[in-house]
Parts: C-alpha cells; sequence; structure tokens
C-alpha cells in the first residue's frame, strides 16, 4: 500500500506584522490561500523510516533528521504510540527552498496526512493539527478547511474564511531568503503594525478582495527587499504589466505573486516573464478554488 498527498503553496494574499513581543516572536495577522501547485509526498510501508527526496529542488534539501518530512513522521508516530513505525517516505521537491511559500511546512502537513492514511489512524485534520503545532507556527493552517484561511497569533490560530479564487503567477528569483535574516532587517528598520483582535474578513467577490490585498500588502516587504534587493526588481516587472491586476511579496520572500483576470491571462502573463527572465522560477498557477 501506497499514499500520495499533494503539498500545496501557500500564498499569503496580506501580511500585518506586529513588534515583536517579550519573547522576541512577532505576532501577525495573514490572510493566505492555496496554489494547485505544490511538492508532492508519497509514504508506503516499510520497516524502517527513511526518506528520498528528488524533483527540480531536490538539491537544496538534506534528507537528514532535521527535515520536517522526518520530524513529522517522527512526530506523529510518538504521538500515535509507535515511535518505531516505519514507512519509506519521498519527497518530490517542486517548489523553491526558503522561498516564502511555505513549501516545508506543507511538507510536513502533507506528511501527516499520509501517514495517517497508511497506518491506519485516520485521524481528523483538527487531530493532526495538534500536532502540527509542536512543528512549526505556520504547518497548522495547512489543516484549515476552505480554500483561504485567517492566521492571528505567530500563525499557529488559523480560521476559515471566504474569498475568491485568482488566476496567478508565482514568481521566484532564485534566491533563497532566510526568515529569521528579513525579521532582524524588521526590527532593524522599527517597523510593526499596531494589531488589534479582529473575526476573519470576508471578502464578497474579487474587486472586494482585491481592495483588502492592495489597501493591506504585506508588512515584510520592505525588510525583505532590504535582505534581497533583486526582490524589487521582480515586484517592479509585476506592477508594470497590464496582465497582473495586483502583485505582491509571499511572507519573507523571495517569492512573489501576480493575479490575474483569468487563467489565459495568467499563463500569457508566466510566459513573458520566462522569456524576460529564464532563470526565474515562474508558475502559471489557480490560487483558492475555481
Amino acid at each position: 500500500m501506497s499514499v500520495r498527498v499533494v503539498a500545496p503553496a501557500k500564498i499569503n494574499l496580506t501580511l500585518r506584522v506586529g513588534k515583536p513581543r517579550a519573547d522576541g516572536m512577532h505576532p501577525l495577522q495573514s490572510v493566505v490561500t492555496f496554489a494547485d501547485v505544490g511538492d508532492v509526498v508519497e509514504a508506503e510501508a516499510n520497516d524502517a523510516l527513511s526518506l528520498t527526496i528528488r524533483g527540480p529542488f531536490a538539491a537544496a534539501l538534506q534528507a537528514d533528521a532535521d527535515n520536517l518530512v522526518l520530524r513529522a513522521a517522527r512526530a506523529l508516530a510518538t504521538a500515535a504510540g509507535a515511535p518505531a513505525a516505519g514507512a519509506r517516505l519521498v519527497l518530490e521537491k517542486n517548489l523553491p527552498v526558503a522561498s516564502g511559500i511555505g513549501g516545508g511546512s506543507s511538507d510536513a502537513a502533507a506528511t501527516l496526512r499520509a501517514l495517517s492514511a497508511l497506518w491506519g489512524l485516520k485521524w481528523s485534520d483538527a487531530r493532526l493539527a495538534e500536532i502540527a503545532q509542536g512543528l512549526g507556527s505556520d504547518v497548522p493552517v495547512f489543516f484549515t478547511a476552505g480554500a483561504a484561511a485567517y492566521m492571528t497569533g505567530l500563525g499557529e490560530t488559523c480560521a476559515p474564511m471566504t474569498a475568491p479564487s485568482f488566476a496567478g503567477v508565482l514568481v521566484n528569483p532564485m534566491q533563497a531568503v532566510a526568515t529569521p535574516s528579513v525579521y532582524r532587517q524588521f526590527d532593524a528598520l522599527n517597523l510593526g503594525s499596531v494589531l488589534s483582535d479582529a473575526p476573519p474578513p470576508c471578502w464578497a467577490d474579487r474587486a472586494d478582495a482585491l481592495h483588502h490585498i492592495s489597501v493591506i500588502g504585506n508588512d515584510l516587504e520592505p525588510a525583505a527587499v532590504a535582505v534581497a534587493p533583486v526582490i524589487a526588481e521582480v515586484l517592479a516587472v509585476l506592477r508594470a504589466d497590464e496582465l497582473a491586476l495586483y502583485a505582491g511579496l509571499s511572507g519573507s520572500g523571495a517569492t512573489c505573486f501576480a493575479l490575474s483576470e483569468n487563467p489565459d491571462a495568467a499563463r500569457a502573463l508566466g510566459a513573458k516573464l520566462s522569456a524576460l527572465q529564464p532563470t526565474w522560477w515562474v508558475c502559471a498557477t489557480q490560487l483558492g478554488r475555481a
């Protein structure tokens, strides 16, 4: 028996970040959606636990004990009372690493789902999300039902929300950006929104969504650009193109996204970008459910 689970890219359509708390962590509020592109985790029965990584970005990762896929597997086995449970895991790494679209966190969530099925646990998303909290603050969001979610706290508090789908393009200039570096720059620039408790937003249609996305933006953008100036180049190219209804940065970068009118427009924009910058990673996609 084998189980195959897609690990979708996560896009921060909006991201507000507060000043650091006493423990140095930053509270946030973010509307996230999920792309129809991502990594893939496959699990099949095996006496021991092992991991093989393949795919276009496999070389950027190590299949060692610190890999989030193996950490997720061990966490689930321990929670299930079978710490020695085994599985042969294969991660197909299709997303750039350290790129602001939650690849590693999504891989961890997909691993929990795959092994829950393989090991016959069949645990609910709510129960798997509890385990996910110990793996990273943005892992639980992948267990939120729906096409979009509202993240608060440090990212561990997630609620489904109503949001329209968008055709879009993801663009990464093939420069890894370390999230801690961006947050250090964020603090050095003395940035930080004043965050007040608020319920998940409800965007009635695309016009409403575009208005709120453009008004809120991403608080990490200035810090990310300071760490990786090429991000400014990517955003300038996207924002100058008439096929982009909106362009912004996802998470701490360096992946940027553009929202388009329809899939044809997104594919056309992606083709233009690939021709303009053949070394960039460019992917036309659907964000949220159609």
